[in-house]
């Protein structure tokens, strides 16, 4: 297998023929998805998504890959190609056309819904190209071919890249779901039929490549949906992804069955299923969606709420809910239904928000207590019959954490790929096609890019490093006059402190330590304002190590008595 080497520099230039692909997200993490594909010049993006932050990311909305080495080379994108609708592969979009509006979009017709609709708040209008699975569209030296895969949105397609230097097919999120609640199987005979056309390099899902067998089918949860509707006795409370039609049609479903009404709760909710309704991806039975003035009238065992916040969003309306910041109670008697699965990263902010409803009385299913939810990807035994099936010459595990990607690597492996036609790469890393062999070449820039309110890339770790130790440590604020002739203090300092923990007397300590280290300063002839500064922040940063073992965040101010 070719692991990535924290010593690789710059690529050499394509050889002539060659095909390059650098995965500028996804890779190492879950989320943030784009592959960048590039012949004969010309670049294809594959998907253009977000990554959601951690805790220890404090005020980041979302996090965009870096395409910082496209930057100057944008004219040259033949399209961006977007394998289904979920924020974690179109979320960034938005920002990429800001930089070049006239990028052609490619996507199926709901993902083009859900885009096109995103698109509006950011007051774009997109050049769109919407393909059914079957279709082939040339883009310059690409032609992509676009397969049918089922997933946890409808509307999924895997993409086969025809170019100069062999073919390519890229899965995108998939699974073999082969009782999919819309029917759409995942076109295992388009897949063979690639294989025997000859798959050079083979990109596939790995979020569920650690887990074995077979991933459960969907419509194996109707059972304990129907069994929360049932045995409810009051309002049920569903929180799902505002993106997940084929949940929300289960709970639509139980939610008719058992005489209730429905109100969707939440922006990005309202609107999405808004689309899959309108687009007869969602059906709705008459009457049976109401506005949330409606059911405020209805008896609790009739109501019905569908909201998002199921991965602990601090804004979203479950948590909300669950903080009493919104105009939904959830009180006893309430059953919350969690149909998501947990992202990794987010279990704390989830599991906060169930404490803080089953505090208040109600009674929270979710994965861990009910089987209420299943992945949409491929497990182990679906990622080995792909194998089997494609018999590709290279393979490159996408989309996961390390230890995915690994585990897709050593499943590949067992299936008779070669083990050093195995690429495992991550962000940023160069990957080069060429005469049939796949190996990595070089290494490109790619961080983080924060989003930040309305700040895109502004946000750097060191920003990041002083919110933590704000959040932490605290901030202290040191006020000193200084006699300009003397470079002595003027008079005592005056201490500012926020989640600093401290009485009247807290700061007399440090008082003759600063006045010793500015006595010190005179005598070496050190005057300068901004040096005096840092001398003081020096001077009181080591005493609350040494004395609490606080790093605040210091801020000294230095005016001329």
């Amino acid at each position: 297998m070719s692991h990535p080497h924290l010593d690789l520099g710059s690529p050499p230039k394509l050889p002539k023929g060659g095909l390059r692909i650098v995965p500028l997200g996804g890779l190492g993490e879950v989320g943030r998805n784009m592959t960048v594909f590039e012949h004969a010049g010309r670049f294809l993006i594959v998907d253009c998504g977000v990554l959601f932050p951690e805790e220890t990311q404090p005020g980041v909305d979302v996090i965009l890959p870096d395409w910082t080495f496209l930057r100057d080379r944008l004219d040259a994108i033949e399209a961006i190609v977007l394998t289904h609708g979920h924020e974690d592969h179109i979320g960034a979009v938005p920002y990429l056309l800001r930089e070049r509006p006239d990028i052609p979009v490619v996507g199926s017709r709901l993902t083009i819904a859900f885009l096109t609709a995103k698109l509006k708040e950011h007051r774009i209008t997109p050049k769109t190209i919407e393909v059914v699975e079957g279709d082939k569209l040339q883009r310059g030296p690409f032609e992509c071919e676009f397969i049918a895969v089922n997933h946890s949105i409808p509307d999924g397609l895997a993409v086969a890249i025809r170019t100069g230097a062999g073919l390519v097919l890229h899965t995108g999120d998939f699974k073999m779901d082969q009782f999919p609640l819309d029917d759409r199987l995942t076109d295992l005979r388009a897949f063979a039929r690639l294989g025997e056309e000859g798959v050079d390099l083979f990109l596939t899902d790995s979020t569920n490549a650690e887990v074995p067998g077979f991933t459960t089918a969907e419509r194996d949860l109707n059972t304990a949906i129907e069994e929360v509707f049932r045995n409810a006795p009051r309002r049920v409370i569903v929180s799902s992804f505002a993106s997940h039609v084929h949940r929300i049609q289960q709970v639509l479903d139980a939610a008719h069955k058992h005489g209730r009404k429905v109100a969707f709760v939440g922006r990005s909710m309202v609107r999405n299923m808004g689309i899959a309704s309108e687009l007869g991806y969602l059906t709705i039975p008459d009457g049976l969606v109401v506005e949330l003035k409606v059911l405020e009238k209805l008896p609790d065992n009739k109501v019905t709420l569908i909201c998002t916040g199921s991965q602990g969003e601090p804004m979203a309306a479950l948590s909300r809910m669950a903080n009493r910041d919104h105009m939904i109670r959830v009180g006893p008697g309430d059953t919350v239904l969690l149909a998501s699965s947990l992202i990794p990263g987010n279990e704390n902010a989830i599991y906060r928000v169930i404490n803080s409803l089953m505090r208040w009385g109600a009674n929270v299913v979710h994965k861990g207590n009910a089987k209420v939810h299943v992945s949409g990807h491929a497990s182990a035994g679906e990622l080995v019959y792909c194998y089997n099936i494609v018999k590709p010459s290279n393979v490159m595990p996408v989309h996961g954490e390390w230890r995915h990607l690994m585990a897709n690597a050593q499943l590949a492996i067992r299936t008779g790929v070669p083990k050093e036609n195995v690429v495992l790469a991550e962000d940023g890393l160069v990957v080069d096609l060429v005469d049939g062999k796949a190996s990595v070449v070089g290494k490109v820039p790619c961080g983080n890019v924060y989003v930040d309110g309305s700040t895109v890339g502004g946000v750097t770790e060191a920003n990041l490093k002083d919110r933590r130790r704000l959040a932490e440590e605290g901030f202290l604020t040191i006020v000193a006059i200084v006699d300009a002739d003397t470079g002595q203090l003027a008079e005592t300092p005056d201490f500012l402190a926020r989640g600093f923990v401290h009485d009247a007397t807290t700061f007399d300590p440090v008082v003759p330590l600063i006045r010793k280290a500015l006595d010190k300063a005179a005598e070496e002839g050190i005057g300068d304002a901004q040096q005096l500064e840092q001398l003081i922040a020096r001077t009181v940063a080591r005493w609350a190590r040494e004395t609490y073992r606080r790093q605040p965040l210091i801020m000294p101010i230095v005016i001329d008595a």
